[in-house]
């Protein structure tokens, strides 16, 4: 039974801090919320667990998608996705996305976003499953530093809004369905205070370290999709979990992503044998969806036993792709490969969520005063498969639409004190080795490729470590892992109720999608 609080308290005798509008996260989700929110908020805070700009925003690298092009449309754009979405997505989710795109690409430019031009227009690239050229990039292959910049500098400088380092939040406060504030670990102070909020908006990202293999930086532990769901908000589509196709390979080097706008300007996928596989599998070849992509990867490795297979551009212009491409032909130059010359060795690796804690449109939970947004959330709007570069718009277009509803929520009155109690210190339990074992664990049974007995076989792992969740645990290296344990148990489950197969989930044990599973699972704990 997953415990409602990590650690025991009394909110009677912790530091307070009231505010208006509260913000978990300092992703592109997170801090548009923030910005949109200071037009009716004059106490906008801001919390998040490192720095600013430790996000995975930041790493971004392809682009952002929009309709912005003259042969490009919303219509299209929408097109795009449902059929990338594997018949799953919301419909009327991804109109909002496609159609407020364009304005929201706009207002970034007004705060001072620097997007690539060529001949004086905005330089739009073409990335996997797309019809259209229709990705923004910034500085090559930089895009979501670029737009980090941009909101950060517009949020630093707003004085309505106080951006705090730093800041851990351990868990939501919750009185009879109204969220009325979060405890908090204040690292700066070494210590636990409380924050009270009318509105409390949960950004925090995805979970893409509860794999061995994934793309996203360290503070993605999955705390807010953890916290939410401990407090009574529902979770939808948690087994559906994007894979990039392209990620680096390269023994004694990290996991680092090659971005798809690299297939998007012509890069070729080769299996060990030199020979070119993806028009073998799908009509778009290399521009396939990325379930797809990696999918016939994993069949190309298990077919001659490699651990990789390989990028080539080695056909196109050199000196374009170096320019196209600064950050990654610098990174690869680090481990002495050359990007447009040598064979590049990929494999897929843990990318993104679909999943999240389900929302409405205007970021609503079933929580009254509860918000979701960005990676976090999950409004359908991707459907069982992200299409590419819809991740950084879905923050963007999302993240602004909770201040709709927001300013118009009234909270009830309620008793705003809480308490934690009865749980035993955590001790004996090394934590860094438990956190190791899981992100095995769910590579192993519950990565690209997922059967019964794997995804039966960690639930019963799990189950062992039930105990975890009497423990108090006090350092925000326990909290993460108590976070990725809770969700990564939530994703098993998901994927072994699900007996199909469906965008980024695949089941060699129901390998065909089904009709009848045309519908969301949807998890809510029992408060």
């Amino acid at each position: 039974m997953m415990g409602r609080y990590l650690l025991n308290f009394d909110t009677r005798e912790l530091d307070a801090v009231e505010c208006g509008f509260l913000v978990l996260g300092s992703g592109i989700a997170g801090l548009y919320a923030a910005h949109t929110a200071s037009r009716f908020w004059g106490d906008v805070v801001v919390l998040t667990k490192r720095g600013i700009d430790d996000t995975a925003t930041e790493r971004a690298q392809g682009g952002i998608a929009a309709a912005v092009g003259p042969s490009d449309s919303p219509v299209l754009h929408y097109e795009d996705t449902l059929k990338a979405g594997a018949d799953l997505c919301d419909p009327d989710a991804v109109k909002i996305l496609v159609t407020e795109g364009p304005a929201r690409i706009e207002e970034l430019i007004e705060l001072g976003a620097r997007f690539d031009r060529a001949n004086g227009r905005l330089d739009l690239t073409r990335e996997g499953a797309h019809t259209r050229r229709r990705i923004l990039h910034a500085a090559g292959d930089a895009t979501g530093a670029e737009i980090q910049r941009v909101l950060s500098a517009a949020v630093r400088a707003n004085p309505r809004i106080k951006v705090l380092e730093g800041h851990f939040v351990v868990d939501l406060l919750v009185s009879r369905g109204v969220c009325w504030g979060v405890l908090v670990w204040d690292s700066t102070a070494g210590k636990l205070r409380v924050f009270r909020s009318r509105i409390v908006v949960v950004a925090t990202g995805g979970a893409g370290q509860v794999y061995r293999d994934t793309t996203n930086p360290p503070v993605v532990t999955g705390d807010g999709i953890a916290l939410a769901y401990r407090a009574g908000a529902e979770v939808m589509d948690m087994e559906f979990i994007q894979f990039h196709p392209t990620v680096l390979n390269l023994k004694g080097a990290p996991r680092f992503l090659i971005s798809e706008a690299v297939r998007g300007e012509g890069g070729l996928l080769l299996n060990s044998r030199g020979e070119r596989f993806m028009p073998r599998y799908h009509p778009l070849a290399e521009l396939a969806p990325r379930d797809v992509v990696v999918r016939a990867i994993l069949k190309e490795l298990a077919a001659d036993g490699s651990e990789s297979v390989y990028l080539s551009l080695a056909h196109l212009d050199p000196e374009k792709v170096r320019e196209r491409f600064p950050t990654i032909t610098q990174r690869l130059k680090s481990y002495g490969l050359d990007l447009a010359r040598d064979l590049i060795p990929v494999a897929p690796a843990a990318h993104y969520f679909m999943g999240g804690v389900k929302t409405g449109i205007h970021g609503e939970t079933n929580i009254k005063g509860l918000y979701a947004c960005g990676e976090t959330a999950c409004a359908g709007v991707h459907g069982a498969n992200r299409l590419a570069s819809n991740s950084l718009l879905d923050g963007l277009v999302f993240g602004g639409m909770i201040v709709e509803h927001a300013r118009f929520f009234l909270p009830e009155p309620v008793e705003n004190h809480a308490a934690g109690e009865g749980l035993e210190p955590l001790t004996g339990a090394d934590i860094a080795a438990l956190r190791t074992e899981l992100q095995s664990l769910m590579q192993e049974h519950v990565g690209p490729v997922r059967t019964a007995a794997g995804l039966e076989a960690i639930l019963r792992r799990f189950e062992e470590w039930e105990w975890l969740r009497g423990r108090e645990v006090r350092t925000p290296e326990a909290m993460e892992f108590r976070n990725m344990f809770d969700v990564a148990e939530l994703i098993a489950e998901a994927a072994l109720m699900r007996t199909e197969s469906r965008g980024g989930h695949y089941r060699t044990d129901y390998p065909e999608s089904k009709p009848r599973w045309r519908k969301h699972i949807i998890l809510r704990r029992q408060v």
